[in-house]
């Protein structure tokens, strides 16, 4: 055997160029896509879990916002609490309202003011979710 026929034999000798088109397409048929699909894949998992965490920190944002509004409603309230209960439950109301709440209840316990606000949340499109909380605020007793 000839140098050339040896090396044909042993693959050293490049293909014709017939070879070459149909043994590339042969490879690449098996190889085709699957990275694409891997990488899809991935790429949904990322997006699924960006959206859980999102819907996770709204609830988390909207339960703070009820706090405050909750807790500076009571303050207000508070403050008007020798005027009696319905006047210190309305400034409690507009306060939890300007700070994103609403008022759930307000009542008077002596000089104290005990108020329960809720937030409404929407973390992801037609799940709604209320955050409440509670807040009591009064004077300073030794």
């Amino acid at each position: 055997m000839t140098g050339v026929a040896r090396a044909s034999r042993r693959g050293l000798e490049a293909p014709t160029s017939a070879t070459s088109v149909r043994g590339s397409a042969v490879r690449q048929a098996g190889e085709r896509g699957g990275a694409t699909v891997c990488v899809l894949a991935v790429g949904l998992a990322f997006v699924v879990a960006g959206i859980f965490g999102a819907a996770v920190g709204a609830a988390g944002t909207a339960r703070q916002q009820a706090r405050v509004a909750a807790d500076l409603g009571a303050l207000a309230g508070a403050g008007q609490a020798l005027l009696g209960e319905p006047l210190a439950c309305r400034r409690a109301a507009e306060i939890a309202n300007a700070n994103g709440g609403r008022l759930l209840a307000c009542r008077l316990d002596g000089l104290d003011v005990l108020v329960t606000a809720e937030v409404i949340v929407e973390p992801l499109p037609g799940l709604t979710r209320a955050a409440r909380a509670g807040a009591r605020a009064g004077p300073v007793r030794a």
